[in-house]
């Protein structure tokens, strides 16, 4: 994985989600975009099993959610 997440990228991903709560959108991708960003703030903090496990919980819900 790369390098955690900027500012940037958490404001651009939260400016999207609240796009898609109010006018619609693609949540499978946002679900994907999600899950990168909690695996590289998880990636940039090893030994945090709750990072850990959020991420793998995000990228499994993201998995599903682009199956559909």
């Amino acid at each position: 994985m790369s390098h955690r997440p900027t500012i940037d990228e958490i404001a651009a991903f939260l400016a999207d989600l609240k796009a898609l709560c109010t006018i619609g959108g693609n949540p499978a991708e946002l679900a994907d975009r999600k899950a990168d960003l909690l695996e590289r703030i998880s990636d940039a903090m090893p030994g945090d099993q709750e990072a850990a496990d959020v991420a793998h919980t995000a990228r499994v819900v993201a998995n599903e959610a682009r199956e559909r």
